[in-house]
């Protein structure tokens, strides 16, 4: 039998930014344990299926596949979340989308809708920050709504209705004080779709018509009917799309319109104020 530690040590030749990491965290998936476990008992023998399991594991990750999918796992926003191959990943940038709406001047029990949810990150997250808030989740995969009210029940969040929608079909007749989304915003041909995570990832929520900016578009020029005067929209996009995405809601109607960056100082997320009057 192997050894905790000397499993630990497999694993080196992986093509990741942290191998070691990798291992820690597929080891400590197969065994049921932490990784802080792992340490304090590197000398435990694991049981044959135990080590079968991981190194199963191992050998997918090897392959390229998503840590997030093998672990079915991803951390966003101090909150644990189930994921699997009907979600995209949650990623630290969209992070940036979560801490504006949390700046918005919105009312004592706003509604917000989250458009696209998917695994329903950013929805959970606001939920968590906001319990008096009344949040309106929606997608049109019924595969990741599964995933999305899963986690939901799982965290104990009751403020989140989750819909199957395209975009703003089941919300029409509603008015939301705001309206996030992280829509599909990368284009056809993008060679990044070849690479990393993304070679995994559902292509519905990650590609989009007219060189990525399709669903924005659409979003941008449907959301003055969904929102209350004064309501705000943000939405995630690409990193070289921040004009192109500041001129569309400008066109629609939005005012006090700019960009955020991320914490790599790329921009991410464009947002803008539907004036009142």
């Amino acid at each position: 039998m192997a050894t905790v530690g000397e499993l630990l040590a497999s694993g080196a030749d992986l093509d990741s930014d942290s191998p070691r990491l990798d291992v820690e965290l597929l080891l400590a998936h197969a065994l049921g344990r932490t990784r802080t476990w792992l340490y304090t008992w590197p000398e435990n023998e694991v049981a044959h299926a135990e080590r079968t399991a991981f190194e199963a594991l191992l050998e997918r990750r090897r392959s390229g596949e998503p840590l997030a999918y093998l672990t079915g796992e991803r951390e966003f926003w101090s909150l644990t979340l189930h994921v699997d191959d009907s979600t995209l990943i949650p990623r630290p940038e969209t992070e940036t989308l979560v801490s504006w709406a949390l700046e918005l001047p919105l009312p004592e029990g706003a509604a917000v809708a989250d458009l696209g949810t998917g695994s329903g990150a950013i929805a959970l997250a606001l939920a968590a920050e906001r319990p008096e808030w009344r949040l309106s989740a929606v997608d049109r995969s019924s595969a990741a709504l599964a995933t999305a009210r899963a986690n939901a029940a799982r965290l104990g969040l009751a403020n989140i209705q989750f819909l199957e929608s395209d975009w703003f079909a089941a919300l029409q007749g509603q008015r939301f004080d705001a309206v996030v989304a992280n829509p599909p915003y990368v284009a056809a041909g993008d060679p990044h779709l070849q690479r990393g995570d993304l070679r995994f990832e559902p292509r519905t929520a990650l590609v989009a018509g007219e060189e990525g900016l399709a669903d924005i578009r659409r979003i941008a020029g449907a959301a003055p009917a969904c929102l209350a005067q004064g309501g705000w929209l943000l939405v995630e996009h690409g990193a070289e799309q921040g004009a192109a995405v500041r001129a569309l809601l400008a066109a629609a109607g939005f005012s006090a319109v700019a960009t955020r960056e991320d914490l790599a100082g790329l921009q991410r997320v464009t947002g803008g104020c539907l004036d009142a009057g």
